[in-house]
């Protein structure tokens, strides 16, 4: 069994510890205000119809008497993007660093819950904070013995704080390959499939693209849920997609590794012409090749001996 030398445990305690007693470390402010444009960006990407994020008639009747911008938003408004420079230094990055260095390559995340203290408003420039607030291990876990990693960031207008979030990762040790591993180990990234989902994942191995149905009012929906939005009934059906669609958006992932998958590779969004989007990712194309608006078509591949996923390729136009 793979374990940690007492050595090398103790250097990464001892440094969680120094971090953990740092405190918080203020980070830059957001690169731009909160602004209008970005927030209509948001809101149709997500679904979000709020007329308070987006109408500044309706907004001014309201109860802020302004636009405000969704709470749910706030970690894009301080998120670097590419070739935006680096981020201010956190206390968390040099743990991170000891643990890819002592081989705890792998990282997933497992939590993330966020608290919000009031919305934000149009040109406020949210600051965050961040500090480490724990380090548990090693700890052996179906993905490989690991560390659990947990730090908060705080976002303040001034001195005050509008929102908080805690994030938690394990960061583990990848399963070394021998010349007489299996052809393909399992694929470590399954869903989680309850009474709401069992549907879909049986239509997948059987390869079909399942898509949830309402039964009463007949509107479709995905992802699947107990209930539905529209007419709130619980009475559940599904229909079977034609496994053609567009790539309505879409991101290139290129690090952190992801257990099972070699990067970089696309996921995207994609728009069913049912009238719902899917995510998935884009297998058989360059990532530089994938675009909005491109034809995909579903496909289904085994990840191992006894999982299916659907993933989208290229379709012709």
């Amino acid at each position: 069994m793979t374990t940690v030398e007492p050595a090398v445990h103790r250097r990464l305690a001892e440094l969680a510890e120094r971090r953990i007693e740092l405190g918080e470390t203020r980070g830059l402010p957001a690169a731009d205000p909160v602004n209008l444009p970005m927030i209509r960006h948001w809101a149709e990407a997500m679904g979000d119809t709020n007329p308070a994020y987006t109408d500044e008639e309706f907004a001014a009747a309201g109860p802020h008497g302004e636009i405000v911008a969704p709470p749910a938003m706030i970690q894009v408004w301080t998120m670097p993007g590419r070739g935006g420079g680096r981020p201010a230094p956190t206390p968390i990055d040099d743990v991170l660093a000891a643990l890819d260095e002592a081989g705890f390559t792998g990282v997933v995340a497992t939590d993330c819950r966020q608290t919000y203290h009031r919305y934000l408003r149009l040109g406020e420039r949210p600051v965050p904070g961040t500090r480490l607030s724990g380090m548990t291990g090693p700890k052996t876990t179906a993905l490989g013995l690991g560390y659990f990693v947990t730090w908060v960031i705080t976002w303040y207008v001034a001195d005050e704080p509008v929102a908080e979030m805690m994030f938690r990762v394990l960061k583990f040790r990848p399963p070394e390959r021998g010349p007489a591993a299996a052809a393909r180990d399992p694929y470590p990234l399954r869903p989680a499939v309850g009474r709401d989902t069992a549907f879909f994942w049986e239509g997948v191995r059987q390869g079909e693209l399942r898509i949830q149905k309402c039964a009463g009012c007949g509107t479709l929906r995905h992802p699947p849920g107990p209930v539905c939005p529209s007419c709130r009934s619980t009475e559940r059906a599904h229909v079977v997609a034609s496994g053609r669609g567009e790539v309505f958006s879409y991101v290139v992932h290129h690090a952190p590794p992801v257990p099972g998958l070699a990067t970089p590779f696309v996921v995207a969004v994609v728009q069913l012409p049912e009238g719902v989007r899917i995510v998935g990712n884009v297998v058989e194309c360059e990532p530089a090749k994938v675009e909005i608006g491109m034809p995909v078509r579903v496909t289904f591949r085994e990840m191992d001996d006894e999982f299916v996923l659907p993933v989208w390729s290229p379709a012709e136009s």
